[in-house]
């Protein structure tokens, strides 16, 4: 079984035990998130498409940990004018593990 949900403006396949790194949420590390967001259901009986969402699914998560991804070096040059740039970004993630995956 799978499903398709939506948070962060992305949107993830997840399987049931899956870890998978979001856009940070506001959990903190071993409590539960549930999201509703859930815009396709698959499974040995078929696909269950949402027009946009699945009325009455939901995907439990528990939280594993707040963390950070690798650095991304912003590097600006400009040629011949001894003029540069340099920047650096972590984005903050939540990584979670998919617990359950419930299709009304």
């Amino acid at each position: 079984m799978f499903a398709v949900i939506r948070t962060g403006g992305k949107q993830y396949r997840v399987t049931p035990d899956a870890v998978l790194k979001v856009e940070k949420l506001e959990a903190e590390a071993g409590s539960t998130v549930t999201f509703t967001d859930v815009l396709a259901v698959g499974g040995e009986n078929g696909l269950k498409l949402g027009a946009p969402n699945l009325a009455g699914a939901s995907v439990t998560a528990t939280v594993i940990a707040q963390d950070r991804l690798a650095k991304v070096i912003i590097f600006k040059k400009r040629r011949r004018q001894n003029s540069r740039r340099k920047n650096g970004h972590r984005q903050c993630v939540t990584v979670l593990r998919v617990s359950a995956i419930n299709a009304a």
